[in-house]
Parts: structure tokens; sequence; C-alpha cells
């Protein structure tokens, strides 16, 4: 076994075509709509693979894996084990290139991560306990823009609720982002970039905006440049109240960005009971309402997000209440009256 562990640890992929010559061979392309673009310089997925620390012997799971430049600097890393899921047809056949020169070491999903069972992906013995330190497990991936912001929210609820890839414990990840959405998930509290995300991630992982590759290294080139994000889930997370209602509060507050931060806790009830339960939950938080969302700690919203908690125990129903939905009927009735206004009234038979 332990002769088996060494080998691993220093495997070094064989001369293999370049990531170029195979998009050649393969007659690839990067679809606009899927929002792909390609890193062919394998100092730079060196470079990113890094960010996720030794990975020796370490079961990986690269996402969206695409023609193989980063798959390649993860397996040349002394993985024990690389599970890619990959969505696109196209890109199996140089993927399954790439099986053939690490045998036994990648598996290769054809599938989309969004819906893949992640806690299905590898054995009982990855695992370790929430409270230790994470599991020799990683996520890895250049993600496509169209999926990268809904992906991470996923993941975000998993790690508060411990499920899909943090059934293991504390799995880390290394993703990249657009570079506006890498600084907001990792904007400090009173930064311009500060804003919903911010809250959702940092209030349950460590988050470290690592480094950022400029728009040009990519093909094709994207009009942005990209920025690479190392999360580490926390062992307590610092608001302990379930993902959903948290995800609301922050959701609220940060409608009116500019506005002072008691104008999205009011949308939160129903208008009937607004002005009194706005100023009860301001009050029991202990928040300043005239600071602005992006002003406010997490501490901070921890203490709404309890507050609000609070209130919804002594009347459930404030929980289901949307202020948007309560807007759309709004809509309706007056479209609804606005229509019966002018609809003639039959004619009365005499």
């Amino acid at each position: 076994m332990m002769a088996a562990t060494g080998k691993l640890a220093f495997f070094r992929l064989p001369p293999l075509p370049t990531v170029g010559e195979l998009i050649k061979l393969y007659n690839l392309r990067a679809e606009k709509q899927l929002s792909q673009n390609f890193l062919f310089d394998l100092r730079l997925t060196d470079k990113i693979v890094r960010q996720a620390g030794s990975l020796r012997d370490a079961h990986v799971c690269e996402v969206g894996p695409g023609p193989g430049g980063l798959t390649r600097s993860i397996l040349n890393a002394g993985v024990s084990e690389l599970l890619v899921v990959e969505k696109d047809s196209r890109f199996i056949p140089g993927l399954k290139l790439l099986s053939e020169a690490a045998p036994g070491m990648l598996r290769i999903v054809h599938g989309d991560i969004l819906t893949y069972r992640m806690d299905r992906g590898f054995t009982e013995a990855v695992s370790k306990p929430w409270e230790e330190d994470p599991p020799n497990l990683h996520i890895i991936g250049n993600l496509p823009f169209s999926v990268s912001t809904p992906l991470i929210i996923k993941w975000l609820e998993n790690v508060a609720n411990r499920t899909g890839p943090f059934v293991y414990g504390r799995t880390r990840l290394t993703l990249t982002f657009q570079k506006e959405v890498a600084e907001r998930l990792t904007a400090c509290t009173g930064s311009r970039q500060r804003s919903r995300l911010s809250i959702m991630a940092q209030y349950l992982c460590t988050v470290r905006n690592c480094f950022t590759i400029p728009g040009r290294a990519f093909v094709p080139k994207p009009e942005v440049d990209v920025g690479v994000v190392h999360f580490t889930p926390l062992v307590q997370p610092q608001i302990a109240q379930p993902f959903k209602l948290v995800e609301k509060v922050v959701r609220n507050v940060f409608q009116f960005r500019r506005k002072h931060c008691h104008k999205g806790v009011e949308k939160l009830f129903p208008e009937a009971c607004r002005p009194e339960l706005t100023q009860e939950m301001m009050q029991k938080a202990d928040v300043d309402p005239v600071l602005r969302p992006t002003e406010l700690t997490i501490p901070q919203f921890r203490a709404l997000a309890d507050a609000y908690a609070q209130l919804c125990a002594h009347e459930p129903s404030l929980l289901s209440y949307e202020f948007r939905e309560e807007l759309r009927l709004k809509r309706l009735s007056r479209i609804r009256n606005k229509t019966k206004g002018t609809t003639p009234s039959p004619q009365q038979p005499y």
C-alpha cells in the first residue's frame, strides 16, 4: 500500500498532445451560450491548483474540466483520485485520453454539476468529523460564468445543512468567478462590493480571494478578468439560524443597498403590521436603523436574523410572507378592478 501511495505522490503524466492540439484534434470550440472560456497556460492552471494547498494523496472533484488543462495540473499534483463532472459531451473523448494516461486515477462523469449527487461521488472512508480538520477532499473548478453564482449559492446551502459535498466534512473549494463576483464574495464591511453574496459566503466559510487572472489568458478572451477564490467551511457558522431564514433577511436588507437598513427590514413584514414589527425587530437586534446595508457587520446580521426568528416563532405566518408577492397580488387586484370598471354591466331583462 505504501509503495502504491509513493507512486501516486510522484506521478507525472506522460507526454500528451497539448490542450491546444486536443482542441484542434477534436474540432472543439468554446460555446458562447455556455459561457465557456478555456485556459491553455499550464503555469496558470498549476497556480490555481496550488491555492487548494497540498493535494498529495487527496481526493478531488473537478467541475467542468472542458479540454482538460486544469485536469492535467491536478493529476500532476500527486492526487490519489480525481473525479471530473463534465456536461458537454464534446469534451469526453479528450478526457478519456487523459484517463488512459493516468490509469485508475481519473473517473469521468458525463453530467450536470447542478444536479449531480456529490454525496455519492466518494467513499465514506474519505470523511472526517465536522469538528476536526477538513477531509483530504477538494473541489476545484474553472467555472463557466453562467453557472458560478447559482452553484456557489447551492453549495453554501449544502455547507449550512452539511449535505452534498459536505457530508464528508468541511470539504474545501477552489473556484474561479468573474472578478466582480470574486470581489463580492470576499468584500469586507463598508466596502463598495459588500453584498448579499459577501454575507452568505462569510457567515459559513473562511473566504480568500487568491489572485486575479487577466481575461487575455483565456480563449476566447472574456470581457472581464477572473478571480480565484478559496473557501474553507467554518466549524461553527457565524449565524446559527436556518439558511433560508438567513438568506431571506440578508436579501431583504440588501434590496435597498443605498438606503438605511431599516427600509429593507420593513419589507419582511406585511403592510398592516409593518411599522411596529420593524421597530420591534430593530430594537431586539440593537442595530442602528440608519446604517447602510454595506455597513452592517456579520454579528449585526446575526442579531437581525435572531430577532426575526423570534418574531417568526411568535407568528409563524411571517416566515412565508414575501413582499414582492404582496406587490404582485396588489397589481393584479388593481388590473381586475380597472377591467370591472370599464366593462359594461350586462343588460337587465325587463
